[in-house]
């Protein structure tokens, strides 16, 4: 069929659309509206595009709402509300593609370049990467509201778009480009946007392998080739990611050792699966003859050593020792799947035990590679990629944490110590106690479970889990799980309970010194805990047995949470808070002798630590990095980060060379600089805390008015993940988790979570000269307010206060919004001031006509909202409505991008 490119269609006629491919996709959806929905519906959905569009230009009435959206049938809604979502999906591709999010620099040539200039040489650097970790950890947490078979034709557009780049009209198969990309829209538009089913832990497992398989396994060595070029040598493989899907169990009770088992399982046979693949091109590659090249010694033992005896390959030992390797491969894909591999190998072979093992086998045939034409062949091309794989993914692929609550472990341990006769209330003991007793139980080698015993669910669920962990060690090596993390970890005894429980399992052993094969890291997640984290921490390097397995380590984790943080006391409170813990802690870990490796549990939204990755980690204060950081990436930013092969290497490249420039620079702040600066920040803070603490968790009715104005019923009734919205029963703010907290504020365009508080500080703060400076000259200061900026920019008080009428109780809401609307204004004025700008967003043009962009597109879809919200909540039981407002949220979620 031919495209139809003429009619009119989505954002053809937005004056701020400047982007030629989102007029050419949108040009196309609008095709494809006209097509499959017909033109009525097409000139519908136009006239409102249009109208909302002349709001926005100040054509009409910008307080008006659009009345073609009341004549709207139940079934167009739904239709309206999916193109609304699929413009705002192939804008964002489009932005993606022309570098809209990219950041400036933010590449390791660049950082090198920029520290050389400041007489820090590669030496330096490559002393730095010798023991650096840089790890992406995914994560299961619930913001992806669009199912994979939407992402998946989303990128297949991208790839078909790149070939429009090069100027190709035919794809490889012949199909003219254009029409390849009508195809994938009209494929788009037809794809059910919703799951109809929860989600389960092996769906999610299956959703993350993608990534893993698809994007990091050939995006990391690619990188690392990229890097070893530009610093003239080669570094151990520092880049690694991580998981918390399958053992992340806090709150989440699908998450059992069947669950760790399968995640791990999968993992593995998706990592050796792709080794043999890239095996056997090798093998087709390397098709050297002893006839016409000089090979080693080693090499030919290998090919003996295969099993190969082909006459037709007497002469090729590169192709005989690939066959080896191979079927050693092979065994050991069957040994940790269960299964043959689906090549089967040609030849029985023993296992590898370990991925070392292989990697001195690759290693072998690089060297012989090298032994002519100057080493023109060694270590470059798909053997290179392998070997880096091999170092970076071992036969674990990405390395699975395990977390659980603190409240859990304490009960757990009670439970063992009271059945085992130690201690009939654990939990009545006061701390000193508690840990005076768990230090006696880890100084002995006798086990505390009994087989024998009967024990609650829950216990026998946790032993369960360290014992699965205890095989993995055994199956995939010691790499496969590294860290069991402890949310709403307080003391000292929470992190001894952990270790209690790993002796069980023989991931502890006492001794002189002890050992431990886990890490047991705190994540301290409140202000409170954020506040009493160096404290904390001081006393467990105290205790002999943490000082002796963390100097046998080299290094000790803290995991800091954004999300809980910014719930507990606003988001300026949250973040100085961060940095304040952080930096409070590199002395204590200076005194322990050990290195600190910081965590960041940061989410999508602003709320939850969003924003800039790269600007991010150079804000953090000196000597808190020094070449290792992990952080969670989650939800739709997995997507957005990594979604294709070019937007994950450019953000792999950016998380890279922030981490360098942060370990490396000196710092940009003199001391006493600095203290001036923290001052008027703890100042700042302490404001906005109170205001956001008055109004959240002191203002009557405060609860009832977050649940009526916003959709967070009905965002808990989503199937985006397998983790309940709440960690209880309860309807209190403070047992419900952040990720709902946040994404429900963003729904309603209040996006209170990112910004609250700001303003009462900054008109507060007596000198505004003495702001302007510290925006001006503090990297941490500046990240915080474009943060702050942004979210500023994507919220509108207008729409909001449409969302009002929602609440039952009138006169209160209308109070408690009041206060909030002024707020805003205060905030955003406040920020204006302080930056020297006319307008949000005036100092990056390029976010601000992306988000300007969108406002047209996401106005209509919040009146949509709230009228369908009305309906449902009065009653209303068509299947469309429910439908309806679910869509909506999947719709303004994908526009607004980090809201999640």
């Amino acid at each position: 069929m031919a495209v139809a490119v003429q009619h009119p269609a989505m954002a053809v006629h937005a004056p701020i659309t400047q982007n030629p491919d989102i007029r050419f996709l949108g040009r196309l959806l609008g095709d494809v509206i006209r097509a499959y929905g017909g033109d009525a519906l097409f000139r519908r959905i136009e006239y409102i595009r249009s109208a909302s569009v002349d709001r926005h230009r100040g054509v009409a009435d910008a307080d008006s709402v659009d009345p073609g959206l009341d004549a709207l049938s139940l079934d167009d809604t739904l239709a309206f509300v999916r193109g609304f979502m699929l413009f705002s999906m192939l804008a964002n591709l489009a932005e993606d593609r022309q570098g809209v999010a990219a950041e400036p620099g933010a590449d390791v040539a660049h950082a090198i370049a920029a520290l050389d200039a400041q007489g820090i040489g590669r030496d330096q650097v490559a002393t730095l990467l010798q023991h650096a970790l840089i790890a992406p950890v995914l994560t299961a947490h619930p913001t992806e509201v669009r199912r994979k078979s939407m992402i998946d034709h989303r990128n297949h557009i991208a790839e078909l778009m790149k070939l429009r780049d090069l100027g190709r009209t035919e794809t490889d198969g012949g199909e003219l480009v254009d029409e390849a990309i009508y195809r994938q829209i009209a494929l788009l538009w037809q794809t059910r946007p919703l799951r109809r089913e929860r989600l389960y832990v092996a769906d999610e497992v299956e959703t993350a392998l993608a990534y893993l398989r698809d994007i990091f396994l050939p995006v990391i060595p690619a990188l690392q080739a990229r890097w070893e070029r530009a610093l003239g040598q080669r570094p151990p493989s520092f880049l690694k990611p991580g998981s918390w899907i399958g053992g992340d169990r806090d709150g989440n009770p699908n998450v059992t050792a069947d669950s760790l088992r399968l995640a791990l399982r999968r993992a593995s046979e998706t990592v050796i699966g792709h080794y043999l693949d890239t095996l056997h091109q090798l093998g087709a590659e390397l098709s050297i003859s002893t006839e016409l090249a000089v090979v080693t010694d080693d090499l030919l033992a290998l090919a003996d050593r295969s099993g190969d005896m082909a006459a037709s390959r007497s002469d090729e030992p590169f192709r005989r020792a690939i066959t080896g390797i191979y079927s050693r491969l092979a065994a050991t894909y069957r040994a940790l799947a269960g299964r043959e591999p689906p090549r089967p190998a040609s030849f029985a072979a023993d296992p590898y035990a370990a991925p070392g093992e292989l990697r001195a086998d690759l290693v072998a045939i690089a060297h012989a590679l090298a032994k002519g034409g100057g080493g023109a062949l060694a270590g470059g091309g798909g053997l290179g990629r392998l070997i880096r794989a091999v170092e970076t993914f071992g036969f674990h692929l990405a390395t699975l944490d395990l977390r659980q609550n603190a409240d859990v472990h304490e009960r757990v341990v009670a439970e063992l110590l009271q059945v085992a006769g130690v201690e009939a209330d654990y939990r009545a003991l006061d701390e000193a106690a508690r840990v005076a007793l768990l230090r006696r139980e880890l100084a002995s080698s006798r086990p505390l479970s009994s087989p024998y015993a009967r024990y609650s669910d829950e216990t026998a669920s946790e032993m369960a889990i360290v014992h699965a962990a205890a095989e993995a060690h055994g199956r995939y090596g010691p790499a496969a799980i590294t860290t069991y993390l402890i949310s709403k970890a307080e003391s000292v005894s929470d992190l001894l309970e952990v270790h209690v429980l790993l002796k069980e399992a023989g991931l502890y052993l006492p001794g002189n010194p002890p050992t431990a094969a886990i890490m047991v890291v705190p994540l301290f997640e409140t202000i409170g805990d954020l506040e009493n984290a160096p404290e904390v921490m001081t006393d467990w390097f105290a205790l002999p047995e943490a000082a002796a397995i963390t100097t046998a380590r080299g290094y000790q984790e803290v995991m800091v949470g954004y999300s809980d943080s910014n719930k507990d006391g606003g988001y300026l409170t949250s973040v100085w808070s961060l940095h304040q813990a952080s930096r409070a802690l590199a002395p204590v870990f200076a005194r322990a002798g050990a290195a600190m490796q910081l965590f960041h549990g940061r989410g999508g939204a602003v709320g939850r630590g969003g924003g800039s990755s790269f600007a991010a980690i150079r804000a953090q204060p000196p000597g808190t990095v020094a070449g290792r950081i992990r952080i969670t990436e989650q939800g739709e930013v997995i997507a957005a980060k990594y979604g294709t092969l070019e937007s994950a290497a450019a953000n792999l490249e950016a998380m890279t060379s922030a981490t360098l420039l942060a370990s490396l620079e000196p710092p940009q702040l003199p001391e006493a600089q600095y203290e001036r600066f923290a001052a008027a920040m703890a100042a700042l803070s302490d404001t906005a805390f109170h205001a956001y603490r008055d109004l959240v968790y002191g203002t009557d009715g405060f609860r009832t008015f977050f649940r009526q104005l916003t959709p967070i019923a009905e965002i808990a009734d989503l199937k985006i993940g397998s983790r309940p919205a709440s960690r209880t029963q309860s309807d209190r703010i403070e047992d419900l988790r952040a990720i709902p907290w946040v994404f429900s504020w963003a729904q309603a365009r209040v996006m209170l979570p990112g910004w609250y508080g700001v303003g009462h500080a900054i008109a507060a703060f007596p000198d505004r000269a003495l702001l302007s400076e510290m925006v001006e000259g503090w990297p941490f200061l500046r990240a915080t307010l474009a943060n702050l900026e942004m979210v500023l920019a994507k919220s509108d008080m207008g729409i909001a206060g449409h969302y009002v009428a929602l609440v039952e109780d009138q006169p209160r809401a209308h109070a408690i919004f009041d206060r909030i609307r002024d707020d805003w204004h205060r905030t955003r004025d406040g920020l204006l001031a302080i930056t020297g700008q006319a307008h949000l967003l005036e100092k990056n043009p390029a976010l601000d006509h992306s988000i300007r962009l969108r406002l047209p597109y996401i106005e209509p879809l919040n009146h949509l909202q709230i009228e369908l919200l009305k309906r449902h909540r009065a009653g209303e039981d068509d299947p469309r409505i429910r439908e309806g407002i679910q869509l909506s949220i999947n719709a303004i979620a994908t526009a607004l991008r980090n809201s999640g």
